[in-house]
C-alpha cells in the first residue's frame, strides 16, 4: 500500500516531506521490529520519546516515519499534530477498515467490562451471528484464543485482531473499552452500533489523577461521535452526568431506580442467581444464571440492553445470559475436590473485593478467607482502603504479592496493613505469593471459602519488570497434590 493512500483519511497531517509514493507493507510502534518496508509512528510516550529511536526502526527495515516533529533523517516523514491518533486511522486504513464490516459493541466502565463481553458473546451465538471478544482475557473466536497485553490493544494489533475476526466470517465483536484506549485515541475511526457503561469506581488514579478526570474521558466515548446507541446503569450515581453530553439515543437499566430494563424478585445463591428481567411494554423474562453475585445480574442487564438495542429477541437473550457457566478469572470457583471452596477472582479495586466478599458472604457456611494485594506502579490511595474492606467483610486476611512491578512488595503491603488494622480484624502477611496460598489451603476448615483476589485470569507475576509463570489454577492444584503427598 502507498503511503499516499494511508493518509487519505487522516486529519492530522500538517506536512510532509520526501517520496509520498514509498510502498508501506507493515506498521510499527516498536524501533527494534524487525519489518519489510515499514512505517514506524514516532509516538511520544511517559517515560520515552520513539523519536529518538527512528534511526534505529529505519536500521530494522522501516522506510517511512509518521513524526510530531520532523527528525534528521533521509526517510520519508509525515507531520501530525497527535501521533497516537494518526497511529489509529491509519492502522484502520492499512487493514481494510475492518470493523465497518461487523457491528462493534463496546463496553466501558470500571467494572463489569469482560463478564458483560462474555454474556453478550453468547446471546449473539443463541441468535445465530458468529461473535468475537476483545478485552482483558485477550481475544476470543469461537476455540481461538489470542492473548492481549492491554484490554483495548494498541491500534495496530487492534486492526489487525478485527481484520482477522472478518475474515473468519465474524458478525459481531464485543469488546471492552479501557478509560486508556479512550483517552490515548486508540479507537479513533471507529464507530459502534453500541456503547454500554457499566459504573465508575476508584480505579487508576495513578494515570488519571483525579475521579473527574476519569469520568469524563469514560464519558467521552459516548460524547465523540462514534458512539451510535448507548445502554447505561441507572443505578450508579454517575449516569445522570453521563446523561447531560450525551447526544445519541440510549435505553437505561438497573434494579434501585426506574429504567428501561430492570430486574425484580432477586435471589443469590451459592449455585447462582435467579431474577426476572422486565422490560417496559414486554413480558418478563426469568433468568436462572449460573454465575452468582449482585454484580451479574447487573452485568446480565448490561447485556440484556445491548442486545435489546441489536434486535435481537427475548428468547435469544434468556438462553444466551443461561448458557454461560463461567468466565475466566470473574468469581471463577476451581476444581478442588476439598471441603471448603477455593473461588479465583480478578478484583483489584476497592469496589470490586467488596462485592465479592459481599457475595462470598451470603453463601459461605463457615469463615470467608480474603488473600490478596495491590499492584505496584500504580494507585497508591487504594491500598489502605483495600485493606479496610477485607478486614471489614472477610474473617481472616492474607495480606500478599499482587505484581509489584518496580516496587518494593512490602512498602505495599505495609500501606494495606493501614486499612486492616482498625477493623481489629485477624490479618498476617505473607509477601510470596505462592506461600500464601499455601498457607490459605493449610489453614481452610470445612465450610470455608477462600479468595484469591486480584489475579484472575493472569498467569504471571510481574516482579521488577520481569513477567513470571504465575498460573493461581495451575498453582492450587500442585500445592494441593503436595499436601496429599505429605498425609500419605
Amino acid at each position: 500500500m502507498k503511503l499516499w493512500e494511508l493518509l487519505t483519511e487522516l486529519p492530522y497531517v500538517e506536512e510532509t516531506r520526501g517520496n509520498m509514493n514509498t510502498e508501506i507493507r507493515e506498521l510499527t510502534s516498536s524501533s527494534r521490529d524487525k519489518t519489510d518496508a515499514g512505517l514506524f509512528f514516532c509516538i511520544v510516550g511517559a517515560r520515552f520519546d520513539a523519536h529518538d529511536y527512528a534511526w534505529e526502526a529505519v536500521e530494522n527495515g522501516c522506510v517511512a516515519l509518521i513524526v510530531e516533529h520532523f527528525v534528521e533523517m533521509d526517510v520519508p516523514q509525515v507531520l501530525v499534530n497527535n501521533g497516537r491518533a494518526a497511529m489509529a486511522r491509519i492502522a484502520e486504513a492499512f487493514y481494510g477498515h475492518p470493523s465497518r464490516q461487523m457491528r462493534m459493541i463496546g463496553i466501558t466502565g470500571t467494572k463489569g467490562k469482560t463478564t458483560t463481553t462474555y454474556l453478550l458473546q453468547s446471546i449473539c451465538e443463541k441468535a445465530g451471528l458468529k461473535c468475537g471478544i476483545i478485552g482483558s482475557t485477550g481475544t476470543v473466536v469461537e476455540e481461538q484464543h489470542l492473548d492481549s497485553k492491554l484490554t483495548t490493544p494498541d491500534p495496530i494489533e487492534l486492526q489487525k485482531m478485527l481484520r482477522m475476526m472478518a475474515d473468519e466470517g465474524v458478525k459481531v465483536v464485543c469488546m471492552e473499552v479501557s478509560a486508556h484506549a479512550i483517552d490515548m485515541n486508540r479507537l479513533d475511526g471507529m464507530t459502534f452500533e453500541v456503547g454500554c457503561y457499566t459504573n465508575l469506581s476508584q480505579d487508576h488514579l495513578d494515570y488519571f489523577y483525579t475521579m473527574e478526570r476519569y469520568f469524563e474521558t469514560k464519558k467521552q466515548f459516548f460524547t465523540s461521535g462514534m458512539v451510535k446507541n448507548a445502554a447505561m446503569n441507572a443505578d450508579d450515581e454517575t449516569s445522570a452526568k453521563l446523561k447531560d453530553g450525551i447526544c445519541c439515543p440510549f435505553i437505561t437499566y438497573g434494579i434501585c431506580v426506574d429504567a428501561d430494563v430492570f430486574a425484580r424478585d432477586i435471589e443469590i445463591t451459592e449455585e447462582g442467581a435467579k431474577f426476572n428481567v422486565q422490560l417496559h411494554g414486554m413480558n418478563q423474562i426469568a433468568i436462572r444464571m449460573r454465575m452468582t453475585g449482585m454484580f451479574n445480574v447487573y452485568n446480565a442487564l448490561a447485556a440484556t440492553s445491548c442486545a435489546l438495542i441489536m434486535g435481537i429477541a427475548p428468547e435469544k437473550i434468556k438462553a444466551g445470559l443461561e448458557a454461560v457457566t463461567r468466565v475466566p478469572g470473574r468469581i471463577e470457583v476451581l476444581q478442588t475436590d476439598t471441603p471448603y471452596k477455593v473461588i479465583l477472582d480478578y478484583s483489584h479495586s476497592p469496589d470490586a473485593l467488596e462485592n465479592i466478599l459481599k457475595t462470598v458472604r451470603q453463601f459461605a457456611r463457615n469463615r470467608v478467607i480474603a488473600l490478596f494485594g495491590c499492584g505496584g506502579d500504580r494507585d497508591k490511595g487504594k491500598r489502605p482502603m483495600m485493606g479496610e474492606i477485607g478486614g471489614r467483610l472477610a474473617d481472616y486476611c492474607i495480606l500478599t504479592s499482587d505484581n509489584p512491578r518496580t516496587e518494593n512488595p512490602m512498602v505495599i503491603l505495609a500501606a494495606i496493613e493501614k486499612g486492616i488494622k482498625p477493623t481489629g480484624k485477624p490479618y498476617e502477611v505473607i509477601e510470596n505469593r505462592r506461600e500464601a496460598i499455601r498457607h490459605a489451603l493449610r489453614m481452610a476448615e470445612e465450610g470455608d471459602v477462600i479468595v484469591l483476589a486480584g489475579k484472575g485470569h493472569e498467569t504471571y507475576q510481574e516482579i521488577m519488570g520481569i513477567k513470571r509463570p504465575f498460573d493461581e489454577k495451575v498453582i492450587v492444584s500442585d500445592l494441593l497434590l503436595e499436601m496429599q503427598k505429605e498425609q500419605d
